[in-house]
């Protein structure tokens, strides 16, 4: 097992453990940490905890320290540079006539690198704008392509239900989304009524996928013929969520409804009436 305090860098970032070693980092503490690409600051999301082996990338990084004023004061200089940046970047890729959209520019905590982070239909030869920006940052250049999804969360927006964004207030990760989920829950296929801002599959239609699933799993099928307590029918209609389902009984012309208790206890005593 292994100490560990989760720490997050963006709002809705993934989560990663540090060893807190000795720091008495508490849960919405600012700390400053040691990554793979060099000396970051973070807000500790979790109090210590210990986790095992299988949910930490070893070896452990560590959290350096406690992260002061003057930390916080660099991190918002960082942030107007790379507002600077964004513009610089922006008029070089119109002078270099890049088919490619600049999503974001953020700085590393210590200055050792930018990142560009941009979306395009392919692939770029950016090399010569590289060339360009690094002249003028003098520091490491990354140019990182990111996909319409990232960037919807990187940018944020309402939703088509009035809501920020899922993805930019608090998922960290992207869950599979697809088109069965939306026809598991009755929905309309057209695209425009189930995309996000995106254009991809809304997220929020993952949310409630298990419990969907879980009632069509107890449910009969439409068309499929059962018993009812007004005798046999065939199933014509089914409200999921509610465990409800639309009957047109076989000897009658109506359409009637039943709860899934009805017609389950109709089974049991047709079973045992055979019995």
């Amino acid at each position: 097992m292994y100490n560990v305090v989760g720490v997050r860098f963006k709002k809705a970032g993934k989560i990663y453990y540090f060893d807190p070693l000795d720091h008495p980092v508490r849960k919405d503490d600012y700390v400053i940490v040691e990554t793979a690409r060099g000396i970051e600051f973070g807000k500790a999301v979790t109090e210590k905890k210990q986790v095992s082996e299988h949910d930490v990338v070893l070896p452990l990084k560590k959290i350096v320290r406690l992260a002061d004023e003057e930390d916080k004061q660099n991190v918002e200089a960082n942030k107007a540079a790379a507002e600077e940046a964004y513009e610089v970047c922006s008029e070089k890729i119109t002078e270099h006539q890049l088919d490619m959209k600049l999503v974001n520019v953020e700085y590393t905590f210590d200055r050792n690198k930018v990142v560009f982070y941009f979306t395009a239909d392919g692939r770029v030869d950016f090399r010569e704008l590289v060339k360009d920006l690094a002249s003028i940052f003098r520091t490491r250049i990354e140019l990182r392509q990111i996909g319409v999804r990232d960037e919807a969360k990187m940018l944020g927006g309402i939703g088509p239900c009035g809501r920020m964004l899922c993805c930019s207030t608090f998922l960290g990760d992207f869950e599979p989304v697809s088109i069965k989920m939306a026809k598991d829950q009755n929905l309309s296929l057209n695209p425009t009524k189930i995309s996000g801002l995106c254009g991809r599959l809304m997220c929020c239609l993952k949310y409630e996928n298990d419990e969907y699933e879980a009632a069509k799993a107890a449910l009969p099928d439409v068309g499929e013929v059962i018993r009812t307590p007004n005798g046999s029918g065939r199933v014509v209609g089914l409200n999921i969520l509610e465990r409800i389902m639309q009957v047109e009984l076989s000897d009658q012309e109506r359409v009637l409804e039943y709860t899934l208790e009805e017609i389950m206890s109709e089974s049991v005593t047709s079973v045992q009436a055979t019995e």
